[in-house]
């Protein structure tokens, strides 16, 4: 039987780091970022559907969806966001679906679905167990400043977009706080495939 694990965390809380670590045992990673990549490409459904919505002026001279531009009118306004994700997570989610057949099918032993909302899309029942990648915030804000170049402003309406951590802790099977040394995150990671087995 393949045991379905949903990792999550808050942006700039490691889940990249962590992600890696799974894929780095052997374990195949579905992640919900990449495939949201994936499903507004030139052409398809979403990708329509999004330019219907938001209009020409977020579209690149390629004609590819302006990611800072759309970030901009969706991240200022609870409505625009919504909309979108009304247009992207169902096709995210069918894709991911269809992946984690596929590895069901190979009698894998875990599949790891890296969703970084998987609690305020109520995406837990496509999961078994559900993973928490934590950090404190104020190394949330220190990472997220230095790895993007946000302003602390810029930086906090960006983490106050998503259920904080503290709160997501609450609803966590398992946590792996990463607040320490990649060393310590790793042997967390660890011990928690060997309690699967």
């Amino acid at each position: 039987m393949t045991v379905v694990i949903g990792l999550t965390g808050g942006i700039a809380s490691g889940k990249s780091t962590v992600s890696n670590m799974f894929r780095n045992q052997g374990i195949r990673i579905i992640d919900a970022d990449k495939i949201s990549r994936d499903v507004v490409e030139i052409g398809e459904p979403a990708y329509q559907q999004i330019v219907k919505t938001f209009g020409q002026d977020i579209l690149l001279d390629d004609q590819t969806i302006n990611r800072e531009k759309l970030g901009a009118i969706i991240f200022s306004n609870d409505k625009n966001r919504q909309q979108l994700n009304e247009i992207v997570h169902p096709a995210v989610r069918k894709e991911m679906l269809k992946q984690k057949q596929e590895e069901k099918e190979k009698n894998a032993k875990q599949v790891v679905l890296d969703i970084p909302l998987l609690f305020e899309s109520k995406l837990t029942h496509m999961v078994d167990v559900t993973v928490l990648v934590y950090v404190d915030e104020q190394t949330q804000l220190k990472r997220l400043m230095n790895r993007n170049g946000y302003s602390k402003e810029e930086a906090m309406m960006r983490i106050q977009s998503q259920l904080p951590l503290k709160e997501k802790v609450k609803l966590a099977d398992v946590i792996i706080n990463n607040n320490g040394s990649i060393e310590d995150t790793e042997a967390q990671v660890i011990e928690f495939l060997n309690g699967l087995k």
